[in-house]
């Protein structure tokens, strides 16, 4: 992302995990961001351009951001688990963001498939009464993968011409939880000139 990136590897249950870390300068993190990415099949990456939006915005709001390669991509051992390899291995990378950043509280963020994956780890979270502080999904994926029910401050945004998730499937989702959906006029799956947008959302909101 930057020239202060930190690069490191974890020991995942399918081989090495390949992951990053973004800190917000010389600042104590107030708390920390995990974001995941979108389809691993499709030439998902840690590196895309939304899960870098969501890494600047989190960084900018004072977290440590913290991103990971899923199973097969880059450097990353493994192959695609169709959601439950990756979402126990961003489990396991939360636990090494607690024991580095004891006590801070922790927010969930992903694109597309990402959503899927930070949506299954909240649900097991909640059911262990550890829950993340908040959400931000962004290209929410429900009708390509079964997401659960969301906390009323989730923040959602989607795109209005989005062909790869229908806006409307985020509408039907969203509807019986009476969950706001931002939607940006004119916008992609990929969020393309329209980046700008993500990234001034999540920082507005979540300074609320």
């Amino acid at each position: 992302m930057n020239a202060q990136t930190q690069y490191f590897s974890l020991d995942g249950a399918a081989g090495p995990l390949e992951c990053a870390l973004d800190l917000p300068g010389d600042a104590t993190p107030v708390g920390f961001a995990l974001v995941a990415h979108p389809h691993p099949l499709f030439g998902g990456t840690m590196d895309n351009k939304v899960v870098h939006t969501l890494t600047r915005s989190f960084v900018t709001l004072g977290y440590a951001s913290l991103r990971m390669n899923f199973r097969g991509v880059g450097k990353s051992g493994g192959a695609y688990d169709e959601g439950r390899g990756e979402t126990d291995d961003m489990a396991q990378l939360l636990a090494w963001a607690q024991e580095k950043y004891p006590g801070l509280p922790f927010a969930l963020a992903g694109f597309s498939f990402g959503t899927f994956v930070q949506t299954q780890l909240q649900k097991r979270l909640e059911e262990a009464g550890t829950p993340a502080e908040r959400l931000a999904l962004v290209g929410s994926a429900p009708g390509k993968w079964p997401l659960p029910t969301v906390p009323q401050d989730t923040i959602v945004i989607h795109g209005e011409l989005d062909d790869t998730i229908p806006l409307q499937n985020v509408f039907d989702w969203a509807r019986p939880q009476d969950l706001p959906v931002i939607v940006i006029p004119g916008a992609d799956h990929f969020f393309n000139r329209k980046l700008q947008h993500i990234k001034n959302h999540v920082v507005q909101l979540w300074r609320r």
